[in-house]
């Protein structure tokens, strides 16, 4: 299985100004709202097509979601794709020489596991890796 967009993650300062765009202006129906305390951040999920679209607020000024939204103000966040094997995944990027943010994965409440990778080894851009 070749891998596939799981989700687009946005930082946004107001989740519920950003819910009245995406879900009462766009349309799109809000499938789960919850914090992430671990993550520093509450998140809104909304399916968009076989994606989701991610909406990510700052729970506290120290998180990195936090710290992003400081110095880059609200926007694309990072990209998340959906990978058969997390850690198989992780082999390969090592190999190549890419940057992970973790080294091992993490799991998230669903038990999903997945990883981070730096922008740095993907041309600017914030990748997360979905086992699923």
């Amino acid at each position: 299985m070749s891998p596939s967009i799981h989700h687009i993650a946005i930082v946004v300062r107001d989740l519920d100004a950003a819910l009245e765009f995406y879900r009462d202006v766009l349309g799109l129906e809000m499938t789960e709202r919850r914090e992430v305390p671990e993550e520093g951040v509450e998140i809104a999920f909304l399916p968009a097509g076989e994606g989701e679209i991610e909406l990510l607020r700052p729970l506290d000024e120290g998180s990195g979601v936090a710290r992003f939204l400081e110095k880059r103000g609200e926007g694309l966040h990072h990209i998340c794709l959906a990978v058969a094997d997390v850690e198989a995944a992780m082999e390969r990027l090592r190999a190549a020489g890419a940057q992970l943010l973790s080294e091992k994965p993490r799991v998230n409440i669903h038990g999903t596991h997945y990883v981070f990778v730096h922008p740095k080894s993907a041309h600017g851009v914030l990748l997360e890796l979905y086992e699923g």
